[in-house]
């Protein structure tokens, strides 16, 4: 199909993208990659009458590390954390999610913040922003503010942003020891949406101990969910089998997956479970 009429727009700086938010007010939609939007725009579940996009402000693109976090702009694409080998030993779990993103055209274009906007429960990055317990960059006509990526998400489709904000970069602490990292999902094809998926970071001392743990989980919610009982339960012990056995069970807890035609919610519970354990089972083999 093709979209309704709209008006487009292209600023060039942060201020006047702002602006015309504050002119145009719901009647706007922020184009970055497109990869979710215009898909919608062409099916007319979409049929926004204003598109801002944000692909001339060069200040939104690339990564650098400062102040303690990795700071991600908004227009970073998928595929330029999938490549970017300066980031795997530090933040693996960066590439290990950006390759499960759908398939390569979209990974092309598409875009981290972007998809943390769209707030889609099934989110691949939702989850794996959960694991990394990453912040959520934001500037208004107020300035700028720091989101959790927990309250950022507030509903299926919904964030805490307001009508005249932008996403314009998403933060990740800087680890401190050595990490272990996986995403794991099932999906019915390559390319879907997940049945489920789960994304893991630990975190690990000098002396075999968890420093920090991230359980992040998609299609289990009308948000991304934290694995929060795993992740306290793991912290301060050794990744080993009884450990590993606790926390996959522990998982299973947080998350409240739907029935539907990808499977009852039992079965996504316990594939919570099956994921969590192998994942597990990789990083400690992979640390030790």
């Amino acid at each position: 199909m093709i979209p309704t009429a709209f008006d487009y727009y292209s600023p060039t700086t942060v201020d006047e993208t702002i602006a015309l938010l504050q002119k145009h007010g719901y009647d706007a939609k922020i184009l970055a990659g497109g990869q979710s939007l215009l898909p919608m725009m062409k099916l007319r579940v979409a049929m926004p009458p204003i598109l801002i996009d944000i692909n001339q402000l060069d200040d939104l693109r690339g990564w650098r590390e400062e102040n303690g976090y990795l700071r991600i702009g908004a227009l970073t694409r998928h595929a330029d954390l999938e490549q970017e080998r300066n980031l795997m030993e530090r933040y693996p779990l960066l590439s290990k999610t950006a390759e499960w993103i759908a398939d390569v055209p979209v990974r092309n274009r598409g875009t981290i913040c972007g998809s943390l906007v769209h707030a889609d429960p099934g989110s691949d990055w939702g989850a794996a922003m959960i694991a990394l317990r990453a912040d959520v960059e934001v500037i208004g006509p107020s300035g700028v503010r720091r989101v959790p990526i927990d309250d950022f998400f507030v509903d299926t489709f919904t964030t805490s942003l307001e009508i005249d904000e932008i996403a314009s970069a998403v933060l990740i602490p800087s680890p401190i020891g050595r990490v272990g990292a996986r995403y794991m999902k099932l999906e019915r094809k390559a390319g879907d949406f997940a049945i489920v998926g789960v994304a893991l970071q630990v975190v690990k001392a000098n002396d075999g101990t968890i420093l920090d743990a991230g359980i992040g989980l998609c299609a289990c919610g009308d948000v991304p969910v934290r694995a929060k009982k795993a992740e306290e339960w793991l912290i301060g012990r050794s990744l080993d089998k009884e450990t590993i056995q606790q926390a996959s069970l522990l998982a299973q807890e947080d998350a409240n997956p739907a029935t539907d035609l990808r499977g009852s919610a039992e079965y996504k519970r316990d594939l919570v479970r099956v994921f969590v354990k192998r994942g597990l089972e990789e990083i400690a083999d992979e640390l030790r």
